[in-house]
């Protein structure tokens, strides 16, 4: 082989585990597990008593273990049945998971809306409607709040947390990306009758330069219940929610059904008043009459179909 030869034959790449091991973004395994059961020590000490002082509810939260492997592939462990949402904190990691099952939220919802304990069942596995989302990123709050609460991050800042999602609904990674080592700490939470989990997906990179520290006044990472309140209808206003309106048309046979074609005009049923009924994901929830302001088709209000509680109880789901 001559010279030049030699130079500009590429060096084999290093391997992606002794490389993260050898610059700190990959630990040992005693290190990785000290780490993660102090997480689970911190929240299973705080976040019961955040949640009891601002909801009134009571829940047990205990440390299940900890998981090792590439960032994206330790995500996609947790299966599609979770809410995630991406966070950071400045002075500690640029970018860190938070996840969720399902069930906490769903469960966490009923019981918010005043559902009697024995009427609480295991939720089905489907993901999260929209208002359930906006309640995950309060949830995701608190757990951030907590974490922020106990590890070594100056300058007390605030965690910056992404808007939730299905986790069917995460973005996909580019196929040249290089991932990252990370740890999944696993917390199991018990709502009721319902056992669920929550999960910190932490590089190790920034796991392994943390000292966690449990706080000594738990009160001071508390808000009062009317906050958590007002809060959550503050995100529920918030919400969109899409409204279908139907009106019933002249009974017509299947002949004439049959042979309609484009220009052709079906009468309404009323002859009067022509009525309308409202609907959201599939319920019914008010009477109208149809009518028009100016340009616009619209609807008016005459009578609910169902109660306020029944609406807001199907809306949540």
């Amino acid at each position: 082989m001559t010279m030049a030869e030699a130079k500009t034959k590429a060096a084999p790449a290093m391997d992606h585990a002794l490389l993260s091991r050898l610059t700190g973004a990959l630990g040992d395994k005693k290190t990785v597990e000290k780490l993660c059961s102090d997480f689970g020590q911190l929240y299973s000490e705080f976040l019961p008593d955040i949640f009891h002082s601002e909801t009134g509810l009571d829940m047990q939260v205990h440390y299940k273990g900890h998981e090792s492997g590439l960032m994206n592939d330790v995500i996609a462990d947790l299966g599609d049945n979770v809410v995630l949402a991406d966070a950071s904190l400045r002075n500690w990691s640029p970018g860190f998971v938070l996840g969720c099952n399902n069930s906490f939220v769903i469960t966490l919802m009923e019981n918010l809306l005043g559902a009697l304990p024995e009427t609480i069942e295991e939720p089905v596995h489907r993901p999260l409607s929209r208002i359930e989302l906006d309640l995950s990123s309060m949830v995701f709050d608190k757990i951030a709040n907590v974490l922020r609460s106990g590890v070594n991050a100056p300058g007390g800042f605030e965690p910056l947390i992404e808007k939730p999602h299905n986790a069917e609904d995460r973005a996909k990674v580019e196929d040249d990306h290089v991932d990252q080592f990370a740890v999944v700490v696993r917390m199991g939470i018990d709502l009721g009758p319902i056992s669920s989990e929550f999960y910190l997906v932490i590089p190790q990179k920034a796991l392994l330069k943390t000292v966690v520290t449990v706080p000594k006044s738990k009160g001071q990472m508390s808000r009062n219940r009317k906050e958590w309140a007002d809060q959550i209808a503050e995100q529920v206003r918030r919400s969109q929610v899409t409204l279908e309106a139907r009106i019933r048309l002249q009974t017509l046979t299947l002949k004439t059904i049959s042979r309609l074609t484009a220009g052709d005009v079906i009468p309404f049923k009323e002859k009067g008043d022509v009525t309308v009924d409202v609907s959201a994901n599939g319920k019914e929830m008010y009477r109208c009459e149809f009518g028009r302001a100016g340009e616009k088709y619209t609807v008016r209000v005459k009578d609910n179909v169902s109660s306020e509680d029944e609406i807001l109880r199907h809306l949540m789901g």
